[in-house]
C-alpha cells in the first residue's frame, strides 16, 4: 500500500517506518523539520516537510502523495515532561490531536484514503471500578484540571476518526511507551533513572494507580497489523502485565540497584508533584490487550515490563 505516515521521526515513527518498508509498502514520511528529511530516507521512506497545523500545507502534501492509508502518530511531548505543568507541556500535542487530526482527515477525504489509523492512549479510562479496562469500558469524563485538555484532545481524536464514515477508522490506545527513543528509555543518562537512584520518585499514598506499558517495538508491530488487516475500531495496545505503581516502581529501583522508593502521603505528593502526577500514581486504570491479541493476531515480544523495562547492561 501507499502510506502517509504523519510523525515519521517520532519514537514510534522511527520503529514503524522501516517495518512498513520491509513489508513492501511505499511510505511517505511527514516531518515539520527540514533537518529530519535524511533520517526518513535512511529509514526507507520518502520525506515531505509539512506543518501539521497548517491545513493548506497538509492538504497539498496529501494531495501530492495520494496515499491509500494515513497513519497519524503526531505528538510533541517534551523529553523531560514537567508533571506540575502538564497542561502547558502537552499544549502542542493537544493541538496536533485536535486541529492536526481534523486537517489530516479533511485532506484524506479529498483523495479518498480507505483507512485512517491514529494514536490514542490507555489513560482515558474512568478511574472507578476494576483495575484493568477493556475498550468498551467507560472513559474518564471528569479528569483533574491539569489533565483535562489532554483527555479532551484524545476524545476529539477518537470521535473524529471513528465518526468518519467515508474511511475505515482505527484507533490504537497505546500503553506507556518504553524502550529506545521514548521518555522511559531507562538508559544511564535517562532523567527518570537519575530520579529513581536519588529516591526522588516516591510512592504516593497507596500507590494504587495501575499502569499498562508497551515496548515501542511491540507498539510498532501492532500498528503494522492494524493498518494491514484490522477491522475498524478501537484497540488497546499494551503488554500482558498491568501493574500498580506500588509493584513496578520498587521493582525498577531494585533492578537498577537503587534503594527502595520513599513513601509520601497523598497531600504531600499533590504539593510536590502536582495533581496530575498524584492521580496517575493513585487512581489510573490499566488496559486489557485481549482484543488486540485476538483480532490483530498480535503477541507482544516483551510480554511484561518486569523482564525488559530495565535494559541489560
Amino acid at each position: 500500500m501507499r502510506i502517509f505516515l504523519a510523525g515519521a521521526t517520532g519514537a514510534i515513527g522511527r520503529q514503524l517506518l522501516p517495518r512498513l518498508v520491509e513489508r513492501g509498502h511505499e511510505v511517505i514520511g511527514m516531518t515539520r523539520r527540514e533537518s529530519k528529511q535524511e533520517l526518513i530516507r535512511e529509514l526507507g521512506g520518502q520525506p515531505v516537510v509539512t506543518d501539521a497545523l497548517d491545513p493548506e500545507s497538509v492538504s497539498q502534501a496529501i494531495a501530492h502523495a495520494e496515499p491509500e492509508v494515513i497513519v497519524h502518530q503526531l505528538t510533541a511531548i517534551p523529553h523531560a515532561l514537567d508533571m506540575r505543568h502538564f497542561a502547558r507541556d502537552f499544549a502542542q500535542t493537544n493541538r496536533l490531536r485536535t486541529e492536526g487530526t481534523d486537517h489530516l482527515l479533511a485532506a484524506g477525504r479529498a483523495v479518498g484514503v480507505r483507512r485512517f489509523v491514529a494514536q490514542s492512549n490507555t489513560n482515558l479510562y474512568a478511574r472507578a471500578g476494576g483495575p484493568v479496562k477493556a475498550e468498551e469500558d467507560a472513559l474518564d469524563v471528569s479528569p483533574p484540571d491539569q489533565l483535562r485538555a489532554a483527555v479532551e484532545a484524545m476524545f476529539h481524536l477518537e470521535k473524529a476518526v471513528m465518526g468518519a464514515g467515508w474511511t475505515e477508522g482505527v484507533v490504537l490506545r497505546y500503553g506507556a511507551f518504553y524502550g529506545p527513543g521514548t521518555n522511559i528509555s531507562l538508559g544511564p543518562e535517562d532523567e527518570f533513572v537519575k530520579a529513581i537512584r536519588k529516591r526522588q520518585v516516591p510512592l504516593v499514598g497507596k500507590a494504587g494507580g495501575v499502569w499498562s506499558f508497551v515496548h515501542i517495538e511491540d507498539a510498532a508491530e501492532a500498528t503494522v497489523a492494524a493498518l494491514e488487516h484490522a477491522a475498524p475500531g478501537i484497540y488497546n495496545v499494551a503488554d500482558d502485565d498491568p501493574a500498580t505503581i506500588a509493584e513496578w516502581l520498587p521493582e525498577v529501583a531494585r533492578q537498577l540497584g537503587a534503594k527502595p522508593p520513599r513513601r509520601a502521603p497523598r497531600w504531600l505528593g499533590r504539593l510536590l508533584a502536582g495533581e496530575a502526577a498524584t492521580v496517575m500514581m493513585t487512581e489510573l486504570r490499566g488496559a486489557s490487550n485481549a482484543k488486540a491479541k485476538r483480532e490483530l493476531g498480535w503477541e507482544p515480544a516483551h510480554p511484561s515490563w518486569r523482564d525488559s523495562l530495565v535494559p541489560a547492561e
